[in-house]
Parts: structure tokens; sequence; C-alpha cells
């Protein structure tokens, strides 16, 4: 009997123990949890992308990108005021195609891809290669980073002057 009783808490203290490694597997990876966040921002789910910021959140645009500041954007109505809606007003549509995900050591992602945009006023196309590396902090995006061809975007905010040919 005492075998049989022995026998049963093994199994019981195994199967649970298999039970925790099979959650632990299923356990969503940062870079999984910034796709789904990715997403939420390309159908224009707002609050599903701030729901995923920490509250003291920093966000750095690229060195001279058009929405740069020189400093940091603290905090989520910083940056749905500087950068969100201006993408919203001033671009007809701005979409993040052919991203990637990569999860760098235990904190940060890596997200790669391409800026496809059209701007209202110039009517010109953008498509330029992007860089993103974020730093999580208890699964929420604690700091964002952009890399980008600022020239590129530069050069399509501008509006050309008629030639005189076009007059």
């Amino acid at each position: 009997m005492k075998n049989v009783l022995f026998t049963a808490i093994t199994l019981l203290i195994f199967s649970c123990n298999n039970q925790v490694k099979v959650e632990e597997t299923a356990e969503v990876s940062n870079s999984e949890r910034m796709k789904k966040m990715y997403d939420a921002f390309a159908v224009g789910d707002v609050d599903t992308v701030l729901a995923n910021f920490t509250e003291d959140i920093q966000w750095s645009e690229a060195e001279n990108f058009i929405y740069d500041y020189g400093k940091p954007l603290v905090g989520a109505d910083e940056i749905v005021e500087g950068v969100f809606a201006k993408l919203g007003t001033e671009w007809e549509y701005w979409n993040l195609e052919d991203k990637e995900f990569f999860d760098v050591g235990q904190d940060k992602v890596l997200v790669t891809g391409r800026y496809k945009a059209k701007h209202k006023i110039s009517g010109k196309m953008l498509d330029a290669q992007f860089a993103h590396l974020l730093r999580l902090r208890d699964t929420l995006l604690a700091s964002f980073q952009q890399y980008v061809d600022t020239k590129q975007v530069s050069e399509v905010v501008i509006v050309d002057e008629p030639t005189e040919t076009e007059e």
C-alpha cells in the first residue's frame, strides 16, 4: 500500500511539474507581445497601444526626423500629441510594412521594416527602411528609439516649387 501511495504522489508531482513547463513554454515572448501592439497600431486601436506603455515611457524619434524635438517625449500624452496625432493629420496614410520582430536579450525587441506613407500636402510617397529598438519593463514598453533615413522623410514633406513649364 505504501508503494502504491508513493507512486501516486510521485505521478501527481510529475504531472504538476509537466503542467508548469507547458505553461512556461506557452508564455508570450516580448517580440510576440510587441507584434500585437504594432498590429493594434495598424488598425488605429490607440487604446491597446497605450495600454502597452509604462506610465513614464520615453519615446525618441531619430535625430533630425521631422518629429524629433531634441529630447525624448515622456508619457503617453506627449507621444499622442507629438507623434500619433501628426501622423494622423499630416499623412494620408502611414503604414509599417515588412515588419520583423527580434527578441534581443531579456528586455529588448528590435523591429525592422519599411515605412510606406503618403504626405497630404506634398502628395509625395515615402518608402523608407526603419528600425525600432524597444525596451520593456514588466512586459510593457518603457522606451522607444527610432532609426530611419531622415533625409528621405524630410524630402517627402517639402512641397516642390512649380517649374516654369508647369506655370
